[in-house]
């Protein structure tokens, strides 16, 4: 140690054996009444995707399999989430807290569309209030013993996936695509970006991967064939799934029945999720 120190390392360019580097974490703090163990986020380089059903089917399976779950819908301007599962009541709240909609099997939902007075009214924000109201969503909202806290994020690497990175303990992200080179190239930017920030890309998923004909069986690949697991493998990710075009799926959404959709399709997808839960309990 140099005897003119100041014991500011941030500014200072020596190395020396008591030298202490500044670590700056942005992480926020949750509710003081709530308890979450794993946050999951859901995004995608491009809208359209279907991201949020995409989320909606992963915590319905993990409901199935006994977990206690929430969604975060962080897609602030083009919320979904609260249509998928049928939810209209408004949210309510204290002066110390807001609490979030259930869902009929019990998953925590917290939206924009669940404070708006109409579900059609826009929100006309700029991108530091949009992200602040994403952030209050993790700092003031109850979440009650929830063991996956899903995060349904807007497309893009923009603002809000942004502050969900910085500012939410984010375990890991599933990217979810479609069966396009251009959707594929852009969802290389979003995986790139999980990166810089130190989040695991848990897997991905593609989405419209194929129809499959109710009557004869035979699948067709209506926007081509892609090699989903090649494209994982040459970015180190293990996890694909594929979720086909299915009338009942989108049907499901749009009346708010999400929670009775009928498929495996992403069955070891929430296994590999259940998994991470029984890994860290083991090593606790």
């Amino acid at each position: 140690m140099s005897t003119d120190c100041n014991f500011d390392c941030g500014s200072c360019g020596e190395s020396c054996s008591d030298r202490q580097e500044q670590q700056t974490s942005f992480i926020e703090k949750a509710n003081d009444l709530s308890s979450v163990k794993k946050v999951i986020g859901v995004m995608s380089g491009k809208g359209g995707v279907g991201k949020s059903m995409v989320t909606s089917m992963l915590a319905v399976l993990m409901q199935r399999k006994g977990y206690r779950v929430g969604i975060l819908d962080a897609d602030v301007t083009g919320p979904s989430i609260p249509k998928c599962f049928g939810i209209t009541e408004k949210a309510s709240g204290s002066e110390v807290a807001i609490f979030p909609n259930r869902s009929k099997t019990g998953i925590e939902v917290m939206s924009m569309n669940l404070l708006l007075d109409s579900n059609t009214d826009p929100v006309l924000w700029r991108g530091p209030i949009i992200a602040g109201s994403v952030k209050q969503f993790w700092t003031d909202v109850v979440w009650s013993d929830i063991d996956y806290l899903f995060v349904d994020m807007p497309p893009g690497t923009g603002d809000v996936p942004i502050t969900v990175f910085q500012s939410i303990p984010v375990d890991g992200v599933f990217m979810v695509t479609s069966p396009q080179d251009l959707v594929s190239m852009i969802v290389m930017k979003a995986i790139k970006m999980a990166e810089l920030m130190k989040i695991p890309v848990l897997g991905i998923v593609e989405n419209m991967a194929y129809y499959q004909c109710a009557k004869c069986g035979e699948i067709h690949h209506v926007f081509g064939e892609t090699d989903i697991k090649e494209f994982a493998g040459e970015n180190g990710i293990q996890m694909t799934a594929e979720v086909p075009i299915d009338r009942k799926l989108s049907n499901a959404c749009d009346q708010g029945m999400i929670e009775l959709f009928d498929g495996a399709w992403l069955d070891e997808t929430a296994n590999m999720l259940e998994g991470i839960l029984e890994d860290n309990a083991q090593e606790a």
